[in-house]
């Protein structure tokens, strides 16, 4: 499966992308930049990301919601 969840504009060039996809058969959240390149049309994923197992997914849940906390919390957001 491949699906986009959301993406948003990290700067003119580039885009984060969350999707849920497979990598060695296992289903995994992906959070990758995707970046437009020179003579591209169409914006391409880069190195930079990470690929965490679906099951993973309440832990990083939590992280989240801990960020979000501090952020708030340090009047960074």
């Amino acid at each position: 499966m491949e699906k986009d969840v959301s993406v948003f504009e990290k700067n003119k060039y580039q885009d984060v992308r969350v999707r849920i996809s497979e990598y060695q058969g296992n289903d995994v959240i992906d959070i990758r930049i995707w970046t437009q390149p020179p003579q591209g049309d169409e914006k391409v994923p880069t190195g930079k990301g990470v690929n965490i197992n679906v099951r993973l997914f309440p832990k990083l849940k939590e992280a989240v919601e801990k960020l979000e906390k501090d952020l708030k919390e340090n009047n960074l957001i």
